[in-house]
């Protein structure tokens, strides 16, 4: 899994966190330290970075459901490195499905210093030529997925940090902890708008967009 400069950058930063990990009480290694901290911290650092470059490569989006007059902040928006640019017209809306290649993972911990996968729609390192796109419903989603794919065209491969405001909040959701940031892999590979002509590429009933 390719990371970047600046992800390297922020795991240093954060490895004093991770060393302290051990219970002073049993000597037993705790898997997510200071995890609320921790994810605050990264992605906070994630945030400034982003906003501040401008040649297209790192994107900030403010959650879709907040009105234009909201101002954008790191509790209410996604962060985007764009790792391949896509070449499509459009982009789906709430009430689309997709297919999409992706991969969900935590932030590094104790145990897994690449980030806990949580769920994936393929296996191994990733090749559009042989993986097998997952469907889901737009709206079906958590916030901060829902958001990227409304702006995402066919072709673009993102790397997606969505804090956990706008992924699983302050509980647990099975293997997710309470306060994760969602790091997402998602490749848009086609979307389906029932009934509804987008131009030259009508989308209609049993068609999906693929271009």
């Amino acid at each position: 899994m390719r990371l970047s400069k600046f992800t390297y950058f922020l795991l240093a930063l954060l490895a004093p966190l991770f060393l302290a990990s051990c219970s002073e009480e049993d000597n037993t290694v705790e898997e997510f330290p200071d995890w609320e901290n921790t994810n605050n911290a990264y992605f906070a650092s994630l945030y400034n970075y982003a906003a501040g470059v401008s040649d297209g490569s790192w994107k900030v989006i403010k959650n879709f459901t907040f009105n234009d007059d909201i101002e954008a902040t790191a509790e209410n928006s996604i962060v985007v490195e764009v790792l391949e640019a896509g070449t499509g017209s459009g982009c789906p809306m709430y009430t689309d499905s997709v297919l999409v290649d992706y991969r969900g993972r935590l932030l590094p911990s104790t145990s897994y210093e690449d980030g806990y996968v949580f769920d994936q729609s393929y296996d191994g390192d990733y090749n559009p030529a042989t993986a097998k796109p997952a469907k889901l419903y737009v709206g079906g989603v958590v916030d901060g997925f829902a958001t990227v794919l409304q702006y995402m065209h066919i072709g673009d491969h993102w790397r997606v940090y969505i804090p956990y405001q706008l992924g699983y909040g302050e509980v647990d959701n099975g293997d997710i902890p309470a306060y994760s940031t969602l790091v997402f892999d998602i490749a848009l590979r086609a979307y389906y708008r029932a009934g509804t002509p987008t131009g030259s590429r009508a989308a209609v009933s049993g068609v999906w967009i693929t271009e």
